[in-house]
Parts: structure tokens; sequence; C-alpha cells
């Protein structure tokens, strides 16, 4: 008999750094401004609200587990057939269960990185091997990417805008790469930040997955439609793989609050895209202030802005603490900015303003 005497986990967890969420802080003033998790800076619209009562009457009762309402407005809203659309909890959860549907080991997963800080732990609890291509000049390299691809290669993920640097990838080069993956081999485009675009040459990968069996479209309601409490994720893709993820669904994982918001979301699509495009001014603003005072900051289509600070960052994410700011740093490398309010955003370039740096 063993001497062990703890449960036996997977080897993985040994090494493995759990996601940490972006933290709140408070000034000496009581002062305290949360840019660290791209939020909307707004609640949701008195219509979405009188959704989320009434669905939260009937709490003790199971969801709809295949979420028709849901997908039936998802569906007319992006202009496919229902089979083409898969839901999940948040779009972490959609990646997930895209995880599950094809990883496994020997598997290899590509990625840029620095990209989404999910997407590396996410692919460790799958089992496969990750596969991280280095951007370049803040964004990612399509070519080397697809270099990185080999006949283990069972999905990639290209985020679009990219998390944290707020570039973007661009029609002619995304054609170019997909052309080149092989035809077994899924591309999931995450557009998680898509409705802040407003560069004309970044396609909307709705438009493009038509005739590509192994594109897929990732979305979500947590950023712009200001839902990131009730965590609804989408996918967009041909029927088989539509359906090959729907198989990997967590029973109820999109409570029935949830739903309802999303539904009603969707019919105030209209009111939430003004909102939206306040969001894009104030970005623009705070972008064009920071280069200003000397900053170099990458151009961005997202809600957020990125400072590369190198072995400054924790200095800096220290001097917007001391603030009341609180912003996401990733240790070595930069800070992450998320576009809040008008008020917020002053106290963010405040703090920029006063911090000594090279560009």
């Amino acid at each position: 008999m063993s001497d062990v005497t703890t449960p036996r986990f997977r080897s993985v967890l040994d090494r493995f750094v759990a996601y940490k969420p972006g933290k709140v802080v408070v000034s000496p003033e009581g002062r305290s401004f949360k840019l660290s998790s791209n939020e909307s800076p707004h609640g949701p619209l008195p219509s979405v609200l009188d959704a989320i009562g009434e669905a939260a009457a009937n709490v003790n009762r199971y969801p709809d587990n295949n979420a028709t309402a849901l997908i039936e407005a998802i569906a007319s809203h992006c202009g496919v057939p229902t089979d083409h659309v898969a839901v999940g909890c948040g779009s972490v959860g959609v990646s997930q269960m895209l995880l599950e549907a094809v990883a496994e080991p020997g598997a290899e997963i590509v990625y840029a990185w620095r990209s989404f800080e999910a997407y590396p732990l996410l692919v460790a609890l799958s089992g496969a091997s990750a596969v991280q291509v280095p951007l370049r000049d803040e964004t990612h390299d399509l070519a080397a990417m697809a270099d990185a691809i080999t006949e283990h290669t069972r999905l990639v993920f290209v985020c679009n805008p990219n998390n944290p640097t707020g570039t973007v990838v661009r029609r002619a080069e995304i054609e170019r790469f997909l052309d080149r993956v092989p035809a077994d081999c899924l591309v999931v485009l995450d557009e998680a930040y898509r409705e802040y675009v407003r560069d004309d040459e970044v396609p909307d990968g709705l438009a493009m997955y038509g005739d590509r069996p192994n594109l897929a479209v990732l979305r979500t309601f947590s950023k712009a439609y200001g839902l990131a409490g009730l965590r609804i994720g989408y996918l967009v893709a041909h029927p088989l793989v539509a359906g090959a993820i729907r198989k990997t669904f967590l029973p109820f994982s999109v409570n029935s609050v949830a739903q309802a918001a999303g539904v009603a979301s969707l019919a105030a699509t209209g009111e939430l895209l003004a909102r939206v495009e306040d969001t894009v001014k104030e970005r623009e603003r705070v972008r064009d202030a920071l280069l200003a005072d000397g900053w170099t900051v990458p151009p961005t289509e997202a809600n957020f802005v990125w400072l590369r600070l190198g072995d400054r960052t924790t200095e800096f994410s220290e001097a917007c603490d001391a603030q009341g700011v609180s912003v996401r740093p990733f240790a070595g490398e930069g800070a992450r900015v998320s576009i809040g309010s008008p008020e917020e955003n002053d106290a963010f370039l405040a703090v920029a303003h006063s911090f000594p740096h090279g560009g």
C-alpha cells in the first residue's frame, strides 16, 4: 500500500498558475477606478434590467438547456441559421468547450503570445501542447503562426483585436493565413471586442466563415453588451463544428437570467451600440493624450490601451494603485488599461502624465 496520504492530482497542476481577475484598489482619499478587466462602464439598459428581474423570479427552475430563445436571437442578429450557433459560459467557457472537442494528449494548439491570458490555462488543462508564436510589432505574426502549424495542430486561436495589445490583423493578412491552414485544423477567430472596431480593413468573421468550414467565430456579451457578470459567450461556425461544440456543453451552464438578458440585449442593440460609440471616442481621447505626453501606444481597436513598460510595469501599476486606479499589469512586459468613464479615464491619465517614462 502506498505511503501517500493525500489525493492524487494531475501533474499539470504542479506548474499551473490559476487565472487572476482584475483587482480593485482604493486611494487614501477613498477613490476607486477599476480599469483592469475591460468591462463596460455602463450598467444594463432599463429593458435589460426588466428582463433580468422577470427571469430572477423563476430561478427555482432549471434554465432551458438548449438556450432556444437565446440561440434564435443570436442567429437572427448574426444573419445565420440556428444550427450554426453554440453558446457557453462566456467566451472563455466556449473556448474550453472548443478544446474539449479537439484537444487530447499529442495534439497542439497554436496561438500568439502575448494574447488572451486564458489561452495557456485552458490549453494546459485540456492535455494538449501549447505552441506560442511571438507577436511582431505588438501584432499577430500570421505568417509565423502558419509556419508553426504541423500535422499535430488541431486548433489555432486568432484574437482580433488582440488582448492585451488592442492591435488587429486585416482582411488580406487573414485570408492569406487561412489559405495556408490545413482543412482539418480549426481556426477560431476570437472577436470579443468586435463591436469596438472602426478600421474598415478589419474583416467581420461572420462574413468570412461561410465558405471556410474550418473557421469558427467567437463572441461575447461581456464587453460591449455590458453583461460580464452574467457570463454569456457564443460561437458561429458550420453545423458540423457547432454541433461538435454543443456536445461538450456543461448542462445548464448558461443560466436562465443570462439567457433572458442576452435576448433583451440583442433587442436593444441600437441603444447599446450608441454607448459603444461613446467608449470609442473616449478611447481616441485617451490614446491622443498619452501620445501627447510622449508615450508609445499601439493603435487600438478594442476598449483598452496597451503600454509596453518592460521592467517598470510593476512600478507603474503601483503608481496607479496609489491613486485608486487599477490597471492590468503583466510583469516585465506592460500594462493594459481599460477605457472607462471620462472621470475614470482622467484619473488614469493624471497618473500617466506624472509617471517618468521614455515613450
